[in-house]
């Protein structure tokens, strides 16, 4: 469903087809989103190439019928993408299930998503990743989180702390975090603390933690 706002600004609910939940680890490795738009067969490119040269107007429906392409390879990964709307020539995107978890989100978007979307429809001048509703990415929302494992840090003998939040309003935001402690049971609550800020902010590029 779309509606056009005061500003002439074109807003989508949903993108097509519904958003395929995945039970797998939601960390893929970075590769496994870039093969994501390499799988296609020799036949199953040749013809993608011969319909770039088909220019379609930047429209609501046109965007989604180029995305309607590559959901299938985003689904196989266990994730999906809607538009959140189209302001002038920026394509605002919102990356779903696993991709929008991905640490490859970003080269998701850029290798693949955008340059298929500039590609057919050449009018778009950039494509963007919109993060999701959810808490906002900031040092007192992380803490919150944080706070949530620092009981079960402190029983294993460690402490963890929040140094930096960088890149918040750019495509890979990055989190680095200090942590004190060793054994296996650190290493249990470290794989904790970077899967649950993930979940809780899909936008987080990278969690650095030392």
């Amino acid at each position: 469903m779309a509606f056009v706002n005061g500003g002439g600004v074109v807003q989508a609910a949903n993108g097509r087809g519904a958003v395929q939940r995945c039970g797998r680890d939601r960390n893929f490795s970075r590769s496994s989103h870039v093969r994501v738009f390499a799988r296609a067969s020799p036949a199953a490119a040749a013809a993608a190439e011969t319909t770039t040269s088909d220019v379609m107007e930047l429209t609501l429906d046109n965007v989604e019928t180029v995305l309607d392409e590559l959901r299938p390879y985003l689904m196989a990964d266990g994730g999906n993408c809607s538009v959140h709307e189209i302001d002038g020539a920026t394509v605002k995107l919102l990356l779903e299930g696993a991709c929008g978890s991905c640490a490859s989100s970003a080269v998701t978007m850029s290798m693949g998503i955008e340059k298929r979307l500039k590609e057919k429809i050449p009018e778009i001048e950039s494509v963007v990743q919109v993060a999701p509703d959810g808490p906002e990415l900031n040092e007192e929302n992380i803490e919150r989180v944080l706070g949530e494992v620092r009981p079960f840090l402190n029983v294993a003998g460690g402490t963890i702390e929040l140094t930096s939040v960088t890149g918040v309003d750019g495509p890979m935001p990055t989190v680095r975090l200090q942590m004190s402690g060793t054994g296996s049971a650190i290493n249990s609550v470290k794989m904790e603390i970077t899967q649950r800020l993930r979940r809780n902010f899909p936008v987080i590029g990278q969690v650095m933690i030392k």
